[in-house]
């Protein structure tokens, strides 16, 4: 085999992009509030962060959280108390 033929053997094809869809203003709130609560982590102005997602059919809830060893009991009484909340809400 010759060395261009084995180069050639490398080369892989990229995958086709992926299509741009436009966020709706649901979508584009969620990212709003996602990206300020990075901006304060990153100037170091929080200490705890709690996050309760909900799929996008309502049928599941996820509560998700990084704290520091004290605040652990708190966030997630207070996570507790929303998921429920929003639970009952949906019915």
């Amino acid at each position: 085999m010759t060395e261009s033929a084995t180069d050639q053997d490398r080369v892989l094809a990229f995958p086709r992009a992926v299509p741009v869809t436009p966020a709706d203003e649901n979508t584009a709130s969620m990212i709003d509030v996602l990206q300020e609560q990075l901006r304060l982590a990153r100037e170091g102005k929080l200490r705890s962060v709690a996050v309760v997602s909900v799929s996008s059919d309502g049928a599941a809830i996820g509560t998700q959280w990084s704290c520091t060893h004290g605040d652990i009991s708190s966030l997630i009484g207070k996570l507790t108390v929303l998921t429920h909340d929003m639970m009952a809400a949906r019915k």
